[in-house]
């Protein structure tokens, strides 16, 4: 079945609607990109509904705009409706979300390493709510540790046997040995800085970075913090180094990617990247 469907046949459209990836599952982010069709102009910020809900819609080039839609394994696979509204005009439209299979993976942490603070939740959730207009990294992002990939996005994670609340892994983790530096994915501002000692059992020491957006990274467990709140990075820039704080373990990054305040996979925006 075809993933971008017009549920309407209509002669002039005037807009111009395009959805990658063109075969997207659950896990993905979806990049909406709008124009208008030739000798039409586009001076405002269209309006994208999906399945009802409003996205965020930013300008990437002259009269061009983009909206994300981010998508979870907990989400249900199937059809989304797409209506996108500008010039007075109106496209409706249907989206398909592919069902993906995720592995399950039973952890054991030590006693006291398996539940959080309201402290550093509420902190961390915070940070994910950070939406900053300018967008600020560049082509694809980077790998941030050269360790090897030990555990992928969505895996159906089961702590201590406990099978009556299972998790799915937000990121991807990667065992670069302690004390081995971890880097910015991609350039953007320092937004968040915890450490374990001051209340961050769950995350560790943890450093997020916004990219603009409402695109940010978060990069947990790690032994030193190498920059601070406020501060901007670079692409490659060293932010601190592989550890085991929280709840972790052993040495290893778990690495990160929100977009709109969801956990998205990864791994395309290291291998692709959104414009």
């Amino acid at each position: 079945m075809a993933t971008l469907e017009s549920a309407t046949s209509l002669p002039a459209q005037a807009l111009d609607v395009t959805v990658t990836p063109k075969r997207p599952n659950l896990g993905d982010t979806l990049a909406i990109t709008i124009k208008p069709d030739p000798g039409e102009q586009l001076t405002q910020a269209p309006v994208v509904k999906v399945a009802g809900k409003k996205l965020p819609v930013y300008p990437i080039a002259t009269n061009r705009w983009r909206a994300f839609l981010p998508t979870i394994p907990l989400e249900k696979h199937g059809r989304r409706s797409l209506i996108v509204t500008g010039n007075q005009r109106t496209r409706n439209m249907m989206l398909w979300i592919g069902k993906q299979w995720f592995r399950t993976q039973s952890i054991w942490l030590p006693p006291g390493k398996g539940s959080g603070t309201d402290f550093e939740f509420d902190r961390v959730d915070a940070f994910k709510a950070i939406v900053s207009p300018k967008k600020l990294w560049s082509g694809k992002f980077l790998r941030p540790n050269n360790g090897p990939l030990t555990a992928g996005y969505g895996i159906t994670r089961i702590y201590n046997g406990d099978y009556s609340d299972p998790d799915y892994h937000r990121g991807l983790d990667y065992a670069g040995w302690g004390g081995s530096p971890v880097k910015a994915s991609a350039a953007g501002q320092v937004r968040l800085v915890g450490y374990e000692s001051k209340g961050f059992q769950l995350h560790g020491n943890i450093v997020g970075i916004d990219h603009g957006q409402g695109v940010n990274t978060v990069y947990l467990h790690l032994r030193d913090i190498k920059v601070k709140e406020g501060q901007m990075v670079r692409a490659g820039e060293i932010i601190g180094t592989v550890g085991s704080t929280g709840a972790s373990t052993g040495p290893h990054l778990h690495f990160g990617l929100n977009v709109n305040g969801q956990a998205v996979d990864p791994t395309p925006w290291l291998k692709w990247g959104f414009q």
